[in-house]
């Protein structure tokens, strides 16, 4: 069993803010596979299904992001999961939007969604996919700027990006972390000619299927 977790805070009030990209990450892999969400004794949202082959469950914590790991700990012990079979998804405001990277290990890097989740686990050796959400200015509270919403502007390139990490979820379960940090660390699809092109459905992939999916 692969665990997914992807971290955000509960409600519409959040749905579409900058923390909540691990969220709608859930949310289109739920989709893509037909994997339904829903309330457990977990503290949050879960479902189990197969995507490339493995078995899985995707996880939204409803605790709020500062307590994510209250829900991350006691799935961890429901699922009965390896840490290297664990991969969490949250925003980053230290990678340009719509940047990713992918990583075996980590220290929190000032998240608090992931302090928590460290905490709960007593461990920072597990994987966890960043997507950049941008830098707030010199002049705004970071707390306020991750909690507000992308401008419209920015809406095209979040969407692809988050389109994107799920591609790149897939490849961590069809071939494994490494092929997936090749591939995908540090993608960001930020050129005018990807914020223009036709938007595709959100269930349809961004990228080339990993080579165990193409055989």
């Amino acid at each position: 069993m692969k665990l997914i977790i992807g971290l955000g805070n509960p409600g519409l009030r959040y749905a579409a803010t900058r923390h909540n990209v691990g969220f709608r990450m859930i949310d289109l892999l739920s989709r893509r596979h037909r994997i339904r969400l829903k309330r457990t004794r977990l503290r949050g949202l879960a479902g189990t299904g197969t995507i490339a082959g493995q078995e899985v469950a995707l996880v939204q914590p409803t605790t709020y992001m500062n307590d994510s790991g209250l829900c991350v700990g006691p799935a961890v012990q429901r699922w009965v999961v390896a840490l290297e079979d664990l991969l969490v998804v949250c925003d980053d405001v230290h990678l340009a939007l719509g940047a990713l990277r992918l990583r075996r290990k980590g220290s929190a890097g000032g998240h608090h969604g992931l302090e928590s989740v460290i905490e709960a686990l007593g461990t920072s050796e597990f994987t966890r996919l960043r997507i950049g959400v941008g830098q707030p200015a010199p002049w705004q509270d970071w707390v306020d700027y991750v909690l507000r919403r992308f401008e419209r502007e920015e809406m095209p390139v979040i969407g692809k990006a988050i389109a994107l990490a799920a591609d790149a979820v897939e490849c961590w379960l069809a071939e494994g972390v490494e092929a997936a940090m090749n591939r995908f660390n540090e993608r960001a699809p930020t050129t005018a000619q990807e914020s223009q092109a036709p938007q595709q459905s959100d269930t349809t992939r961004t990228d080339k299927p990993c080579a165990s999916e193409e055989a």
